[in-house]
């Protein structure tokens, strides 16, 4: 007959057989998640490769000056002259010596700070060039 302790046994062994089971079967359908997964990833990675390249190819300038050609009465492009350049303090909306719109919309406020500020807003772009070729000069540096 069977004793108490045999049947212990045999649930125990039965118990740790169907924890088994379910763990590994939890593992699988993980390994097969972590398999989609990897082969999604591989696939965003290779339409990164190929925009990168479609990129490339759109952006050489060759193509771009055949196309300029091309359209050139439609767009009517001119190149860009150095003299046209500007950075940022120059513009005349990221000036800090200029007063606030508020201030110079209220009547009688700012008008001497917005003199002063559109005579220095007079400089021509020679006088400006010129500056920053002199900066340039005693810095040692050159912008972009």
């Amino acid at each position: 007959m069977l004793k108490t302790f045999d049947i212990l046994l045999i649930l125990l062994m039965t118990a740790t057989a169907t924890v088994t089971y379910t763990i590994k079967h939890k593992a699988e359908i993980m390994e097969s998640e972590v398999r989609r997964l990897d082969a999604a990833i591989k696939l965003e990675e290779d339409t990164i490769d190929l925009l990168r390249a479609d990129w490339a190819l759109l952006t050489q300038p060759s193509r771009l000056e055949a196309l300029v050609k091309v359209y050139e009465k439609d767009l009517q492009l001119l190149p860009t002259a150095s003299t046209q350049l500007a950075r940022d303090n120059e513009l005349p909306m990221l000036r800090k010596d200029l007063p606030p719109p508020e201030e110079i919309a209220e009547t009688g406020k700012g008008k001497d700070k917005t003199k002063v500020a559109a005579k220095s807003a007079e400089k021509t772009i020679e006088e400006i060039v010129a500056e920053d070729a002199a900066d340039n000069m005693t810095t040692g540096s050159v912008d972009r």
